[in-house]
């Protein structure tokens, strides 16, 4: 068997192309190109300062930052020295922060600034075996004394010094690592109950790195955009994985704010979104399409009534007939090819959505602008992909096929099961949910889906989230909510109606566009809940569930809903980092409400 690591391959391209581009980053408004002589340079100066403070083999490290060069640096300074990285999202509260510190027994902690830094001091009592907490970002904290306190320059100058002291020692601790030695700790976000930190081996990341790349090739010179949290496996397959394994070159986002801004200046080709992200882009070309002159509105409305009709006899390998191809090629020339520049869409080769289920007719709409997006299945303990569709061989309602060395079977109930090199091992620390998830070497996903005779899997549902109505009839609420989804007007909605009479939702409307339509419509309203109470709101949404109603069976219909009169938010508890609603907590939060739409009368 070999030894093969994707530290092999790090190692690889510093000597063999120093000089080439791996990473870029914006500061003071330039992008800064980081070469992989110079990326090498950081990780093992990361990875000898860790040692030098006593880090061993097989310990964590706790990263809570946004994205940025200094993520991946340290992700892999403490793999190299035969660590574990175990990353926390950086809106996390600091009881969150500590529980992930307390539970991978992490003495080292990277911190991105002062605000992540105070969150430390709010758990440090309960984390009496915490060492050092690493700053990147001193501004405010440099006249601040403190002996768990440490600047992430002065970590690179202790292991800039420990090395010249101790030749070879690197070179040692990386021989060390083994494929089957656990590489990352990626704790779920968890729509339900405390995260659990999912166990990932080299070996799967490596797997992975070549598995998705199988069944989509990357390009020399190919580029992406690092915007998702990097402590979600989403993120981690394009900017560590395939990076690593590929050389491609990572472009990181100046802050959450700006990525509509840094896509159009990197303009990347291949890229990856969660539904939400490519729901805000269609709603966003809608809403701006509505301000356009009479003509330009015509003009789009004829273009994607084309694209529409084109994308959906290509998307269920129906032939196109000539006509539908040249009509295809002049509202491409004449508005698409547009479109996709001023997105920073133009040079996308392959566009991915996962993380979440996503709305056939989202996807559906970017083929038919010429954006390929393809989506995919899978959970961070498979890894993250499960199947994939492949660029040009997709199916609108299908998730792909599995990847190349992946078994899916469903089992009898319909859940979906998953065999692999990229099942992980298991929860850290947590034998009990592990024996519930991993039997036999099948991962037990929690989701239920059919496969066809070709192999295309489609996801019905999360198995613990089916409806069943008072009546006996099982639905899926997931297909119905991104339905609902499509609209510009909706930003989040979650169906009710389990053991009930009728299907209900709880819609949360999407700010900016309603806010839009209520200026457009001369709509008086103070403050965000009046405008969700307001009648002609209401009348508005009440259009959108009437459009998808005409689309679904008499019984799957949402006969009541009601506006929720705040926004949705991760720090509240309602939505994960990724933006899926917690359910759970959803339905408890708002009980009241709910049970006041299935009074009589």
């Amino acid at each position: 068997m070999s030894n093969e690591t994707l530290l092999t391959y790090f190692q690889r391209h510093v000597k063999e192309h120093p000089n080439r581009v791996a990473l870029r980053h914006k500061d003071y408004g330039i992008w800064r190109d980081v070469t992989w002589g110079q990326y090498g340079e950081k990780v093992r100066q990361v990875a000898m300062g860790l040692i030098s403070l006593g880090f061993k083999k097989g310990e964590c490290v706790s990263i809570i930052s946004e994205n940025r060069t200094e993520w991946v640096y340290s992700d892999f300074g403490i793999m190299s020295a035969g660590g574990i990285t175990a990353g926390v999202y950086s809106t996390n509260a600091a009881e969150q922060c500590g529980y992930i510190v307390q539970n991978s027994g992490s003495r080292f902690y990277i911190a991105e600034n002062e605000e992540q830094f105070d969150k430390t001091l709010k758990f440090r009592k309960d984390t009496p075996h915490m060492e050092k907490v690493i700053v990147i970002e001193m501004e405010g904290l440099k006249r601040y004394k403190d002996p768990l306190l440490i600047s992430f320059d002065d970590l690179l100058k202790l292991g800039k010094e420990f090395d010249e002291k101790n030749p070879g020692l690197f070179e040692k601790r990386v021989g060390e690592v083994m494929p089957d030695d656990l590489a990352v700790l990626i704790y779920t976000s968890g729509t339900t109950g405390p995260p659990k930190g999912a166990m990932l081996t080299h070996q799967n990341l490596l797997y992975m790195s070549e598995a998705m790349v199988d069944a989509n090739p990357i390009q020399d010179g190919d580029e992406t955009l690092s915007y998702l949290p990097l402590c979600h496996i989403f993120e981690q397959l394009y900017t560590v994985m395939i990076n690593i394994r590929y050389g491609t070159v990572v472009n990181f986002i100046e802050s959450p704010d700006t990525v509509m801004d840094n896509m159009k200046e990197v303009s990347p080709t291949v890229t990856c979104g969660v539904p939400r992200i490519w729901e805000k882009y269609a709603s966003g070309i809608m809403i701006r399409m509505s301000d356009a002159t009479w003509f330009k509105r015509m003009v789009f409305k004829a273009c994607m009534g084309i694209g529409m009709k084109y994308a959906g006899l290509k998307l269920n390998f129906k032939p196109v007939p000539l006509y539908l191809k040249m009509a295809y090629s002049a509202a491409y020339v004449a508005v698409f090819r547009k479109l996709k520049e001023r997105l920073g869409f133009d040079r996308v080769r392959v566009a991915y959505s996962g993380a979440a289920p996503i709305s056939p007719e989202v996807l559906k709409f970017f083929n038919a602008i010429g954006l390929p997006l393809i989506e995919g299945y899978g959970q961070t303990e498979g890894t993250g992909v499960t199947t994939v569709s492949r660029k040009g061989h997709l199916k609108i309602g299908r998730v792909g096929q599995p990847l190349p060395g992946c078994e899916v079977k469903i089992a009898p109930d319909g859940e979906i099961l998953v065999k692999g090199p990229g099942v992980f091992k298991g929860y850290f620390k947590n034998p009990e949910a592990t024996s519930e998830t991993l039997k036999d070497g099948w991962l037990h996903s929690g989701d239920v889906g059919e496969l066809d005779e070709q192999g295309f899997l489609k996801i019905t549902d999360r198995k613990k989230d089916l409806i069943i109505t008072a009546g006996g009839k099982n639905i899926a609420p997931q297909n119905i909510e991104n339905q609902l989804k499509f609209s510009p007007y909706i930003n989040d909605a979650i169906v009710i109606g389990d053991r009930r009479k009728f299907i209900a939702a709880l819609i949360a409307i999407d700010e900016e566009t309603v806010i839009k339509y209520a200026q457009d419509n001369k709509i008086q309203f103070g403050t965000y809940g009046s405008l969700t109470q307001a009648p002609e709101i209401k009348q508005l949404i009440q259009k959108e569930v009437d459009r998808v109603n005409k689309t679904l069976a008499q019984v799957e219909q949402v006969k009541k809903f009601t506006i929720i009169p705040k926004r949705l938010y991760e720090e509240d508890g309602e939505v994960t980092p990724t933006m899926k609603v917690k359910r759970k907590f959803i339905n408890e939060t708002y009980k009241d409400i709910i049970e006041k739409m299935y009074r009589p009368g």
